[in-house]
């Protein structure tokens, strides 16, 4: 079993993340190769799906169709190869990523967001939903009901939200989050209205002044969509009605997907094992545990089943897993990989491992997430390692960008982040 060092497995990630070497054909295809990415930032997500398809030249035009857009239901978007490293663009000349494919690959309904893995957002192919919420929902819901009670929730209150929500939602109509708050509102689910109660208990039972128990409605929101009732799909128009808001619509996940793929509990644990190893590798078992929320032992029956078709290799002691492709993909790359990137503050270059130390120093670990209120920094990675971390400056005049760099010092970093984040230009989050 071959042995690497930790800049050997950063650079490794890079390609099989899509950030270096050639990217997925579009937004789509990108997020299907990762399987899920975070996406709690949903400005942040849109533009590390558009680094990973920097070829995307998809139309912001939707088609009439949303299911058009989908690939059939099955294993194809699984696929462990590297048939199309032939003739793939390989001398880092990446054009700049484009926004407007991710947004359509949502307005088509090609891809969704909800709460898949960890009960945190996730961007995900809308086939792949369905039964990745199959495997986590019972879970989640168990570890949330403490919570649920804090906020007088129970299954009645649920069934009530629901049926409002349904009705709202048929034949393909579309809500944003404030006017499903406000129907809640209206019928007393939120608090203050019939039947409504007032919360009661701790965690949050004392209405505000729009007579919503804080926190109530987002807990709600997620319940529905937990359960396969609700997902996130199209982003709304913005206000002046010209184009996009980074706003989306809450759609009922059945009208959406109308054609999920549907894996049995063992096949599933399988799938999700050999998606992410393949898309994230290297990495290892308590990466694996971390990332999805599976337990152990359903993380060692996934990979069992994952195995045959993956390559295994050792850092420091520690067996790692990654799709067999991904060694020459990095051979063929390498100056690639080795440039300067701006990664938003949650992108899975970071978030994707239980172990970050690959790719962020252990010692700088608090600078990407100050306070440790999980809240994470842009980073500016070099050579596969972060060396600094970045952020809006908000200036009409001077650098758009401000970037920190953990020594304090610059070492030559100013040029090339400025010629990164001329490439980005205005698909840098706000």
């Amino acid at each position: 079993m071959a042995e690497v060092d930790p800049s050997e497995v950063a650079l490794l990630r890079l390609v099989a993340q899509r950030l270096a070497g050639p990217g997925e054909p579009d937004a789509a295809a990108a997020v299907r190769w990762l399987l899920a990415a975070q996406a709690q930032d949903l400005r942040g997500a849109l533009l590390s799906t558009a680094l990973r398809s920097p070829a995307d030249g998809a139309s912001s035009e939707a088609p009439d169709d949303p299911a058009a857009a989908r690939p059939a239901s099955g294993p194809a978007g699984a696929r462990l190869d590297g048939a199309r490293l032939d003739g793939a663009r390989l001398d880092g000349a990446r054009s700049a990523p484009d926004l407007g494919g991710v947004r359509a690959a949502l307005a088509s309904g090609a891809l969704v967001r909800s709460w898949p893995l960890r009960s945190t957002l996730h961007l995900v192919a809308a086939e792949d939903l369905g039964w990745l919420l199959a495997i986590s929902t019972e879970r989640q819901l168990r570890g949330a009901a403490s919570r649920r009670a804090g906020l007088g929730i129970d299954e009645a209150l649920v069934e009530r939200a629901r049926g409002v929500v349904v009705d709202a939602l048929a034949g393909g109509r579309r809500l944003a989050r404030e006017e499903v708050l406000a129907l809640w509102e209206e019928a007393g689910v939120l608090g203050d209205g019939p039947d409504g109660g007032d919360g009661g208990g701790d965690g949050g039972g004392t209405s505000s002044g729009t007579g919503r128990v804080p926190q109530r409605g987002y807990h709600l929101l997620w319940t529905l969509s937990q359960t396969g009732i609700t997902c996130w799909g199209p982003l709304l128009p913005d206000r002046a009605g010209a184009g996009t808001s980074d706003e989306q619509a809450l759609v009922l996940l059945d009208e959406w997907v109308p054609a999920p793929r549907r894996l049995e509990r063992e096949e599933a644990l399988g799938e999700l094992a050999r998606r992410y190893l393949a898309s994230h590798g290297p990495a290892s078992l308590a990466d694996l545990v971390r990332w999805s929320g599976l337990t152990v032992r359903e993380a060692r029956a996934g990979l069992a089943l994952a195995r045959p078709h993956l390559e295994a290799l050792v850092c420091d002691g520690t067996e790692m897993l990654l799709d067999p492709a991904t060694p020459e993909r990095l051979a063929r790359c390498r100056d690639d990989a080795r440039r300067t990137l701006l990664l938003p503050g949650f992108d899975e270059m970071v978030l994707g491992y239980a172990d970050r130390s690959a790719t962020v120093p252990a010692e700088h670990a608090a600078a990407v997430v100050p306070g440790g209120n999980g809240v994470f920094l842009g980073t500016v990675v070099t050579g596969g390692r972060a060396v600094a971390t970045w952020r809006r400056t908000g200036r009409r005049t001077g650098p758009p960008v401000v970037a920190t760099p953990f020594d304090g010092g610059d070492d030559g970093l100013a040029p090339a982040v400025a010629a990164e984040v001329a490439r980005l230009g205005a698909a840098l989050p706000a």
